[in-house]
């Protein structure tokens, strides 16, 4: 029995996502900016896609910029505001929690003469809209906070934070990054006062390579990348219309079971959480109520977390040693040390996240697992 609990890292694409890309590759292979029939109808796909994901947000469809991902559209809304408004300001506001594909971006702009101001965050990784209100300048042109956290699943106020990076100055540009937010949770940019927002398709069981940047009408960013002038001059190269199409499908299927998603992971979350919560020298971190229903992490004190994540894949069971895109890097995770974990804490935290297509079966089969396991790798470690 195989059971995937790393749904945060990437999740298995829907049938209907699979034919779709299928179809394009097969078929409707044309390029999107050829003049004659195949690329007429390639071009055709690439819109009705735009139409879809732009409805779903309730923004224009002039405002979808596709990308190859979450991180080029992270890059992108980082580095094409600060070249546009540099004349403006360097100043630039982000979480200490913020992923890599944000963090990492700040630190080069800090080189080239930017200043980077990072917010901290309370025990649960909330970034209070206060600290942001006293961290606002006049020359701030850029804040960038996620909606949801990668590691621990917090929900960010970006309510709050939208309202005030414009009442404080309405010049900022506010950029979300809502990779682990879209399709699980309800997002309307305008309503937010978002001006950029980065989504990826292949965490909502749509296709690897494949994004968007959602940039709202006002917000003035530069291109990153330049050449034959697709999509208005702003991110040239042949649209990959496969990716695109599988996109908006995956979207449209996701949007379709919100509700009935939500539900049912909020029940797989919390009868992990109860399992875990059992268990003698077990953190669960970030645990509020109101969370991403899709993400738990939890610290087995005692257990290096790749020993715990390579014991429970012998028995068929996935789960991630925090973020997949720096798994492989042992530097520390700067949200578990935003939050001030322990040293043991973060060198024992492990994510489990979910999609609709686990089972309640799934998680009882993992707490047996791990209640039988657990106490044989401490053991073993004392030896």
């Amino acid at each position: 029995m195989e059971i995937y609990f790393d749904n945060a890292a990437t999740t298995q694409p829907y049938p209907a996502v699979r034919e779709t890309v299928m179809q394009m590759m097969d078929a409707d292979y044309g390029n999107p900016s050829s003049m004659h029939m195949k690329g007429v109808e390639s071009e055709r796909f690439v819109r009705s896609a735009t139409e879809t994901l732009a409805g779903l947000l309730r923004v224009k469809p002039k405002e979808i910029f596709y990308t190859s991902g979450g991180t080029e559209s992270n890059n992108w809304a980082l580095f094409g505001t600060a070249d546009r408004q540099k004349r403006k300001g360097r100043h630039i506001i982000i979480s200490a929690v913020e992923h890599a594909a944000v963090s990492a971006p700040a630190k080069v702009l800090e080189k080239q003469g930017f200043e980077v101001s990072r917010l901290g965050t309370d025990t649960f990784g909330r970034v209070d809209p206060e600290e942001l209100r006293a961290a606002m300048r006049d020359d701030t042109i850029l804040v960038s906070v996620m909606f949801v956290n990668n590691e621990i699943g917090t929900i960010e106020p970006i309510a709050e934070l939208g309202r005030v990076i414009h009442a404080c100055n309405s010049d900022t540009l506010f950029h979300v990054d809502a990779v682990q937010a879209f399709g699980k949770l309800p997002i309307y940019p305008k309503q937010l006062q978002i001006d950029m927002m980065s989504v990826s398709a292949h965490k909502i069981h749509g296709p690897k390579g494949a994004g968007f940047l959602y940039v709202g009408e006002k917000a003035r960013i530069n291109p990153l990348i330049y050449g034959g002038g697709q999509q208005n001059d702003m991110r040239s190269g042949t649209d990959n219309v496969p990716g695109i199409a599988g996109m908006a499908r995956a979207a449209e299927e996701i949007y379709s079971r919100m509700d009935a998603n939500k539900e049912h992971l909020s029940a797989l979350k919390s009868r992990l959480r109860d399992g875990l919560a059992e268990m003698e020298d077990v953190v669960i971190h970030a645990d509020l109520p109101e969370t991403a229903p899709h993400i738990l992490n939890a610290s087995f004190l005692g257990i290096r977390s790749e020993v715990l994540l390579h014991t429970l894949e012998d028995a068929g069971i996935y789960v991630s040693a925090g973020s997949a895109c720096s798994s492989h890097k042992r530097a520390g995770s700067a949200t578990l040390t935003a939050i001030g974990c322990s040293k043991e804490e973060m060198e024992s935290a492990v994510r489990f996240s979910f999609s609709g297509m686990n089972t309640i079966e799934e998680v009882d089969v993992a707490l047996d697992v791990i209640r039988r396991v657990v106490p044989q790798l401490r053991r073993f470690r004392r030896r």
